[in-house]
């Protein structure tokens, strides 16, 4: 996954080789990935592409931190109560992905999973809050384990809570 541009990145797709030794795949393919991910979604009605690689996906319309442009990207996520948590793991990259920036900057997103669309605030956890939800993440996709062991940066959560 790369940190390059506002698009973002679908976690998803770091069970690739290049993403094993923590390096992103080229951001042209991601960009491109994630623009066909969408579209499909989009052409289907949401009805389909609403998993990869077996997990579950969410939809989250941001704001691009630099151009101010409304996006869509595809990631997976972690249901907390009446929360939802993005993971901004990107496969366990040295970086952040790109859509990081965009929920710093602009917090209140728009996630749509199986047709159904709610308005959030995104905020970033608290360090002291991380511990507590590292188990809830884990148990919803065993490999963020993996992830963290891979890079020595601090892998931010974000708590997405409805408005």
């Amino acid at each position: 996954m790369s940190e390059t541009n506002e698009t973002g990145e679908t976690e998803g797709t770091s069970g690739s080789g290049a993403a094993s030794s923590g390096k992103a795949p080229p951001k042209a393919v991601l960009k491109l990935f994630t623009r066909v991910h969408v579209f499909l979604h989009r052409l289907s009605g949401g009805k389909l592409f609403n998993t990869l690689g077996g997990d579950e996906v969410c939809f989250v319309q941001m704001t691009g931190a630099r151009s101010g442009r409304r996006l869509t990207v595809p990631l997976m996520y972690v249901p907390h109560g009446d929360a939802l948590l993005l993971v901004a793991s990107q496969g366990g990259a040295p970086k952040n992905p790109a859509w990081y920036h965009n929920l710093k900057a602009h917090p209140e997103i728009a996630i749509t999973h199986r047709g159904n669309t709610r308005r959030y605030r995104a905020r970033l956890a608290a360090a002291e809050e991380k511990p507590e939800l590292w188990p809830v993440c884990d148990a919803h996709y065993a490999p963020y384990a993996d992830y963290r062991k891979r890079t020595t940066r601090d892998i931010p959560i974000f708590v997405c809570e409805p408005l």
